[in-house]
């Protein structure tokens, strides 16, 4: 994997970012703005979920800021039209949620997604679209590292919802021609993600505990791995994505190829911060029924197709991100 990559300009171009307030979704709108995109912003800011106007505070007269809900058709409708490329970041992002309240989630993950897919069917069928999917619509690893083809097994009601919407996108690309992506990625840290519920990302969650010089608790014995990448790392894959032609109707690993255990990353987070703690605790029974086990991760078709790789090791990231919650923390609680 010795293939590199950089972005092009985007200038002229006009970029939606749905969800576009969020964690991945600002910090795509922060890359975008500065390789000269015209970037419109449109987020329902529901309070349970991560859309918060810090993210864009750096670029709020650079960005048209739109609020609405990926679940009205008729207001999605008006900003669909006329753009270049859409990032698809929207999410009812809850693993736990999804289990307690299915229903939401079926009706932002699955009939929000058909909405988008249906107002650029219907009013701008030439638009780019890079669906934002997960690693978890996989479930349990199968076999080692996992690709593109693994069986998908969603042990979770929005990880299987997240594997239904990533299907629409690719039916839309096939059956009409629209130009969709779909870039499934593993666990992700980085500034701008909130740090208040591990619903928004576990990792995040476990940097603003140590930030604010409180007590990690990690499942016993804390074993099990994951595969941590860098957002910016991810931000670069989705834009990659969106700039090449020959990703239409393709399915993308967006991963750091390399395994941590869940203890070690936060003993090495607990090290840089200077603060912090952490503890074992048994398993809840509502998280033991979705555990996937170990995760490992091959991202070696995006690299042969765009030449895609990971630029940041977690030190580096985990450094980065720890020094913005030491100067932002209040925004993101």
């Amino acid at each position: 994997m010795k293939r590199s990559y950089s972005l092009k300009r985007m200038d002229g171009q006009s970029v939606l970012i749905t969800g576009g307030l969020g964690f991945i979704g600002s910090s795509i709108a922060h890359v975008s703005v500065g390789l000269g995109a015209k970037v419109t912003i449109y987020d329902a800011l529901l309070p349970q979920y991560g859309g918060n106007l810090a993210n864009v505070k750096e670029i709020r007269d650079k960005v048209t800021l739109v609020k609405g809900d990926i679940r009205d058709f008729d207001r999605l409708s008006k900003y669909v039209t006329d753009q270049d490329l859409i990032f698809n970041c929207a999410a009812q992002t809850g693993h736990i949620d999804s289990m307690r309240d299915p229903y939401l989630d079926i009706d932002i993950n699955c009939r929000g997604m058909m909405n988008v897919l249906e107002a650029t069917r219907r009013f701008n069928d030439n638009a780019k679209i890079v669906y934002t999917g997960t690693r978890s619509q996989i479930g349990k690893m199968r076999y080692s590292p996992m690709d593109e083809v693994h069986p998908e097994f969603p042990h979770d009601i929005h990880a299987a919802n997240k594997s239904v919407a990533e299907k629409y996108h690719l039916i839309y690309h096939k059956a009409y021609g629209i130009p969709t992506t779909s870039i499934r990625f593993t666990n992700t840290y980085g500034p701008r993600a909130q740090t208040k519920s591990p619903t928004y990302g576990v990792l995040n969650y476990f940097i603003g505990l140590a930030v604010q010089d409180k007590t990690i608790t990690v499942y016993e014995p804390g074993t099990q791995t994951r595969d941590c990448i860098y957002v910016d790392d991810v931000v670069d894959a989705l834009i990659l994505a969106a700039q090449s032609e020959a990703t239409s109707g393709e399915v993308f690993f967006v991963a750091s190829g390399k395994e941590v255990k869940f203890i070690d990353f936060v003993k090495i987070l607990v090290k840089l911060a200077g603060s912090g703690r952490y503890e074992l605790v048994p398993w809840p029974k509502e998280r033991t029924s979705i555990e996937v086990g170990d995760i490992s991760i091959s991202f070696k078709k995006i690299n042969e197709r765009l030449g895609w790789h990971p630029k940041t090791n977690l030190e580096t990231g985990l450094r980065k991100t720890i020094e913005f919650y030491k100067e932002n923390i209040q925004d993101y609680l």
